[in-house]
């Protein structure tokens, strides 16, 4: 059997076998990985549930019925004349939000979740109705009906009443919504018009909870949003960024401004022939570092430190005529794996590049003394360790990177080839044998 393990080839070929069967222990650790993502994201779920989901704000958005007259024959060739009720939308010539988002951690068992209460000011008019070119005359609408919806994503997030302000009066805002053509959740008010000729303006303030994000559909012709937060790292979703914005360590600041000609639907229409969902903006109030997304892509490059340290181990065979059981390998791979598990379950409880950096130098010491005791000398237990601090040091900073991670790993995999083949290159491998003593 020794002179088996003696055979370069057959080497080889095992420790190809061994790098073949710890692939199914690392998929095991991204499996974990994935499980504790879900587990968070349960988390959050179950503390929006409780608090508010994220929320998108929509509207005002006035409604006005109007009746048409059809004409239908039944079976027996009887007319009857009928009146059909409709309903004509129409968005804000204006609309104008302002207001300040306080964010709060919050915490489920080990996990952190973001929740916010915002305190919004909307203002605006409606002035443009356009009623000739939708085929609708004055005659048909039923101006005492008109009524507003404002759409609200989770309505458990409104913390306060909500009185509206249009044109002279003020009435109260009520639950839930009348039609469902434009939104199917939100509050809904009767607004009665005496005529439309002139501009209607609203006016109202809004206290809302919600986690992580807040969002807004760009409905007015011309829309305008500004939003402060002590929030210090934002990150601005959706269709239209902030044409300005200021962050700082005291928070932030984000004004957006859209048109009706950036988005693809009209400022009225009849019924639910448009959506106005897909053209939401706003922000996110996410934790900046996502540990299971780290950790995801560290895990990523498992076969690279496996196949590293063990090109290492074949290379101190090879070199210095020392024979290494494949027990040996075996236990090596394990704990090259055991440092992804490390490193997650740190990372849960301390900042993740502490967690990294703990993980690896416990992974490295338990190598540097292990192979000090097979191989027998501090020279090859310290090399061995000095080249798993090279790469657990090249894959720390590629996982800092964004735009240069891939570059970086590519120039750092092409040099580790040509070290290889530098030191590699006067070996006759056909001559060579591998024994003990």
């Amino acid at each position: 059997m020794k002179s088996l393990f003696e055979n370069i080839f057959f080497k080889m070929g095992m420790i190809a076998v061994l790098i073949v069967l710890l692939l199914i222990p690392t998929v095991m650790v991204q499996n974990l990985i994935h499980e504790r993502m879900n587990r968070q994201d349960e988390a959050i779920a179950e503390v929006s549930t409780k608090h508010a989901h994220s929320q998108t704000l929509t509207g005002p958005i006035l409604t006005i019925p109007y009746l048409i007259t059809k004409t239908l024959q039944d079976s027996k060739g009887d007319v009857k004349v009928v009146k059909e009720r409709k309903y004509y939308h129409v968005l804000p010539e204006e609309l104008n939000i302002q207001g300040n988002v306080t964010p709060e951690k919050r915490k489920r068992g080990i996990y952190e979740i973001v929740v916010y209460g915002a305190d919004l000011n909307v203002n605006g008019i409606f002035d443009d109705f356009n009623l000739e070119n939708n085929g609708i005359h004055k005659e048909q609408l039923l101006l005492d009906k008109a009524f507003i919806t404002l759409g609200i994503s989770d309505l458990k997030g409104v913390k306060d009443q909500v009185k509206f302000k249009f044109s002279d009066s003020n009435v109260m805002f009520n639950p839930g919504v009348i039609n469902n053509d434009v939104v199917h959740s939100g509050l809904n008010v009767h607004v009665p018009i005496e005529s439309l000729d002139g501009e209607l303006k609203f006016d109202f303030d809004l206290s809302l909870n919600g986690s992580e994000q807040l969002m807004f559909a760009p409905v007015g012709k011309v829309t305008n949003v500004a939003v402060k937060s002590p929030w210090k790292e934002p990150s601005f979703d959706g269709n239209f960024l902030p044409f300005n914005r200021k962050v700082s360590e005291s928070g932030f600041v984000a004004n957006w401004k859209v048109l009706h000609l950036n988005r693809n639907y009209p400022q009225q229409w009849i019924g639910n022939k448009h959506r106005i969902q897909g053209s939401n903006f706003g922000v996110n109030l996410k934790l900046p570092v996502d540990v299971y997304q780290k950790s995801m892509r560290v895990a990523k490059y498992a076969i690279l430190f496996i196949v590293l340290t063990y090109l290492v181990f074949f290379f101190v065979e090879i070199l210095n005529r020392i024979l290494i059981h494949p027990i040996q390998y075996i236990l090596v791979g394990i704990a090259l794996i055991l440092f992804y598990v490390l490193m997650l379950a740190f990372s849960e409880q301390i900042y993740f590049d502490y967690a990294y950096l703990l993980a690896a130098l416990m992974t490295i010491v338990l190598i540097f003394m292990y192979c000090r005791s097979i191989l027998k000398s501090w020279a090859l237990a310290g090399m061995t360790a000095a080249i798993l601090i090279i790469l657990y040091g090249f894959i720390f900073i590629i996982i800092q990177m964004q735009d240069f991670a891939l570059l970086f790993g590519s120039l750092g995999v092409f040099m580790i080839l040509a070290v290889t083949m530098y030191f590699s290159r006067k070996i006759d491998w056909f001559e060579i044998k591998v024994d003990k003593g």
